[in-house]
């Protein structure tokens, strides 16, 4: 074995052909070529699964017994593997207790440092609240200046009315002859305080007045002592004349009702038990746990800790305010009698009749409607003994679906009320998901909440130096502390993700996004000898921020590290050590190593596709013009997350880019407020909740809408690309019509492998059987009833030009294209998958291991397959995701096709070849977060690189030859000429 290379031998993993391939250790690999080609089967199937394997069998079997196991790739051998590391595109995390702080362990250390040397102040007035002994307080008292002077003060009465002529004779009998009421000092001996007993006053008895001093020690330590045992352990220190930049704690104010409106003096007030004095609020010990918003020790009760609560909705509940009265909510029913009595009985207390048009009522009223009245309502109800009559307060329509929520046992009746409920924002912790408590626990100033609300380069700004400002034991504390968390955040930042808040939820963030949070958290780790391997860590990323991604890549690297990236990116390979080009075609075309060397190595191959886009022989054309819109579809105000109150035209009938760097506003858009909006208003979908816009004209001009993300077609392995698309439904129609079907009577349901009669009953039609092993991963084997083919023998006796049902389902796209060449509507759908790159993947291939990006092709192709009646809006995000360039081409001419045939498109996209190929282009920025969500460039893409101010604009001046500007990589390509078309 060489310990320079790892050295694969014989790997025949999934379309592999007995491949050999020596990879070089301790260097930065890419493995590249066109999609299907073999890429994952070599990088993550083969290398990784392998190194995984071999690593946890060599722990106990005791350990095995609580570790996922992996089975053994169809590999020959691989020699000089190190202990493997897999960073892919899964999501972070779907539970919605999950965020970005959490995901990270950023929270963990958050909370660590708030349980330290964070001070707990009262939720209720703000002021300092601590655990401290008689001893704490001395020495606070003694770090005064020498000679200052002070009152140490029981404050045994607060905000508490009467006159308290008995509480003074008790204080003169106790030796007691000073004390302050309501700021004013009396001698009791000479002078009491003839106090009114309508007003709230504070009675401070002044134990002693002091000067401080070393020497006063003993003296200062007896009065503290005497006045906490007088106030029931609170304290309460007055200097009269404080000395300059002098701070004991949060300054008190003088209270009562007939308290002045405050001198020069500084009031402190201490305590022995964490409480609030003022307030009467006790708070329970500050731990780690109080600001974890997953314990009940500090996640908010109203909401449990998620953040937003689910509430009925007036706007769901009246949605037409011109109707009348009995007809107006929504949820309610005028023909049922007993809506009927509310409605009459209300109606008639306010002197109007149910015919009245809601909108014409008073606010008030109308309020009183929602809400329930201020006064009792006497219901009369009909009955065959006469009117019975019965008076108590309405209490409003929205509180009766309400507390019908929480009451009823019936799921319809709940399911009905949910229709008028929207998810917003937990109204007692506005969404910080923190009890009052641990929101008011701060440190310097700031309380944690707030810090999760910041973006990862505000919160780095925040926490650097924050030392400096600490005292000796704070500064001890939480040094080290500090260091983690800037470590953290810095590492995120390197790998482009300034813009995300810590409190975003981890199920909202892209297969990118996740893909970097995992690889800054390995980044922090510092592990040396390890092998890494990622897919595609520069998709979602705009190529300004690509550097930093790389300049991380290279820093694992550096460390002792081997890479073996995915990646379809010109920027990657270039940066990279050793390049492996898969092919020469997709699926059972691929599976051979076509070209591999470094960048100039790997472009200087001419039967490489991937070569002939690196070395600029092929080229992806740019427009020979730009359509021209009549119309636009234009939203007002947007101003969700970090959108500044924008205005935005998408022309109509056009192909719109949307752009701009990571974190800039695009999804929050398009997504949030664009599809989300029109949801709403075109298909009275109330189960989505805008964004924060003013409104969205040209509506009128479009049929419908159609999102077509990267969630996942199918959520189990019976869904697959064939029952998705519609394809399956010909093939098995195609099936019942053999002869040798109609003899024995099988319709089209026979050859349904998700229900009895067809499929074979041993897998339930899954095609295997799971066998639980003890201290090993479960193993998933052929079924041996069927060996694998879902099909009992009687329907695999069907067959159709030599082929039988499952045959059919084990063929890729391209071959099944080839066998149904008789078929034109099997051949059309399958031709729509060809169209959009996915000619490799297998009809039966399972939805659950589809990527991202071939979902979303594949949901593209099914909308290609429908009846296209024009004015459609399709919305699109980064479509080229896990693209070659050959395929992003297809991807591209599919698109067109679509706004010729008189649809929008529009789409969210960082890959330029597909942006330069736009109408108009929308480029949002200037830059990520707090710093982004304004327009920055809008028109052609030609007219967005001529603008200086635009990231994406200057990156694509190298790619349009009609701008003679020169942008970030114009010195390779020193002659920018329009390529010739291509026709294959």
């Amino acid at each position: 074995m060489s310990k320079d290379f790892i050295e694969v031998r014989g790997a025949e993993e999934h379309n592999l052909k007995d491949l050999d391939v020596q990879i070089p250790r301790e260097q930065f690999t890419v493995v590249t070529g066109l999609s299907g080609s073999g890429k994952s089967s070599l990088a993550f199937e083969t290398i990784y699964a392998e190194g995984q394997r071999r690593y946890i069998e060599s722990l106990s079997a005791y350990a095995r017994n609580f570790l996922g196991q992996m089975d053994k790739p169809q590999v020959e051998s691989v020699e000089g593997l190190s202990p493997a590391i897999s960073i892919d595109q899964k999501n972070a995390a779907n539970n919605p207790r999950s965020t970005v702080g959490t995901v990270t362990e950023l929270h963990d250390y958050l909370r660590l440092l708030y349980a330290r040397v964070g001070t707990p102040h009262c939720p209720e007035c703000g002021r300092e609240v601590g655990e401290q002994s008689a001893s704490n307080m001395v020495s606070r008292i003694l770090s005064l200046p020498e000679g200052t002077k002070a009152k140490l003060c029981a404050p045994v009465v607060r905000d508490q009315k009467g006159a308290f002529k008995d509480r003074f004779d008790e204080l003169v009998a106790d030796g007691y002859s000073r004390v302050e009421v309501d700021g004013e000092e009396y001698d009791l001996a000479y002078d009491k305080p003839d106090l009114d007993e309508n007003y709230d006053h504070t009675v401070d008895v002044v134990v002693d007045r002091v000067k401080v001093s070393p020497e006063a020690r003993s003296r200062i330590t007896d009065s503290v002592e005497t006045a906490l045992e007088e106030a029931g352990g609170v304290l309460k220190v007055i200097l009269p004349d404080p000395p300059e930049g002098v701070h004991l704690g949060v300054e008190s104010r003088s209270t009562g009702d007939l308290a002045g409106a405050g001198d020069s003096r500084l009031v402190v007030e201490f305590s022995e038990s964490l409480a609030c004095t003022h307030c009467g609020i006790d708070f329970s010990e500050i731990e780690t746990r109080s600001f974890s918003f997953n314990s009940p020790h500090g996640a908010c009760p109203a909401c449990e800790g998620i953040g937003n609560t689910k509430e009925v909705d007036e706007d769901l509940v009246v949605q037409d305010a011109s109707h009348p009265i009995k007809h107006v909510f929504e949820p309610w029913s005028y023909n049922r009698s007993y809506y009927r009595t509310r409605l009459d009985s209300v109606a008639r207390h306010f002197g109007v009749s149910v015919s009245t048009p809601f909108e014409d009522l008073a606010p008030d009223v109308q309020r009183q409607f929602l809400y329930g009245t201020d006064e009792e309502v006497v219901f009369e109800r009909q009955t065959k003994n006469g009117t019975r009559r019965k008076t108590k307060r309405f209490e409003g329509v929205i509180p009766n679906l309400e507390r019908r929520h929480v009451e009823t046992d019936s799921e319809s009746t709940r399911d009905h009320i949910e229709k008028y409920m929207a998810v917003t924002t937990c109204p007692a912790c506005d969404g910080t998901r923190l009890k009052p408590q641990s929101r008011s626990v701060l440190v310097q100033g700031t309380a944690i909440t707030e810090v999760n609300r910041m973006s990862i380069g505000d919160a780095l700004d925040h926490f650097e130096g924050m030392e400096a400002e600490m005292g000796e034991r704070e500064r001890t504390i939480a040094e080290e502390i500090l260091k983690e968390i800037r470590a953290r955040l810095g590492f995120m930042c390197e790998v482009g993700l300034e813009y995300l808040t810590l409190d975003r939820e981890a199920s909202t963030l892209s297969g990118g996004e996740s893909q970097r949070i995992r690889l800054a958290t390995q980044v922090g780790s510092g592990l040396v000898g390890v092998l890494y391997v990622l897919d595609e860590p520069s998709i979602g990323l705009h190529q300004r921020d690509n550097d930093r991604l790389l300049n991380t890549l290279e820093g694992l690297r550096d460390l002792g590290n081997t890479l073996i990236v995915v990646e379809h990116d010109e920027e990657t390979m270039r940066r990279a050590d050793n390049i492996i080009d898969m092919g020469p075609g997709p699926g059972k075309r691929g599976g051979e190593v076509v070209a591999q060397g470094d960048f100039d190595d790997v472009c200087a191959v001419d039967d490489s596709v991937t070569a002939e886009y690196l070395s600029g022989r092929k080229q992806i054309p740019v427009p020979d013009e730009r359509r021209e819109s009549s119309g636009a579809l234009t939203v007002r105000g947007a101003r969700q997350h970090n959108l500044k109150d924008l205005d935005v035209d998408l022309p109509l009938g056009t192909f719109t880019a949307i752009t701009g760097v990571s974190g800039s506003g695009k999804s929050t858009l398009i997504h949030d407020i664009l599809y989300k909006g029109l949801a709403r208003q075109m298909n009275d979908n109330t189960s989505v909740d805008p964004g924060e816009h003013d409104a969205i004209e040209g509506i009128d001009d479009i049929e419908t809408v159609r999102l077509i993300d990267q969630s996942p077609i199918g959520r189990t392995p019976r869904s697959n690309p064939a029952t998705y698309t519609g394809v399956f439904d010909y093939v098995r129609e195609l099936f019942a019509e053999t002869k040798l079907s109609k003899q024995r009577g099988y319709k089209k349901g026979r050859f349904s492998f998700n229900v009895k009669g067809g499929r074979c009953e041993a897998c339930g039609g899954q095609g295997t059987v799971k066998i639980e092993m003890n201290f090993l991963s479960d193993v998933y084997v052929p079924c041996e009833d069927c060996d694998g083919d879902r099909y009992n023998d009687e329907t695999l006796d069907v067959t159709y030009k030599g082929k039988t049902i499952a045959d059919v389902l084990g063929m890729e796209v391209d071959e099944a294209y080839e066998f149904f060449e008789a078929n034109s509507q099997i051949r059309r759908r399958l031709k729509l998958l060809k169209d959009v790159g996915l000619g490799y993947m297998r009809l039966g291939q399972p939805s659950t291991t589809l990527s991202g990006g071939e979902a979303q092709r594949v949901k593209l192709a099914e909308e290609l397959g429908k009846k296209d009646s024009g004015n459609t809006l399709y919305l699109l995000d980064e479509p080229t995701t896990g693209l070659h360039k050959e395929d992003e081409r297809k991807l591209i001419e599919v698109l067109h096709r679509l706004v010729d045939n008189g649809n929008t498109v529009v789409v969210i996209e960082h890959e330029l070849d597909l942006v330069k190929n736009a109408d108009r282009i929308v480029d949002l920025g200037p830059e990520g977060g707090e710093d982004g969500g304004e327009i920055v460039a809008h028109g052609t893409p030609e007219e967005v690189a001529r603008t200086d101010a635009s990231h994406t604009g200057r990156y694509l001046r190298d790619l349009l030859p009609a701008v003679e500007l020169a942008g970030p990589r114009s010195d390779r390509r020193p002659e920018k000429a329009t390529p010739p078309s291509d026709d294959d």
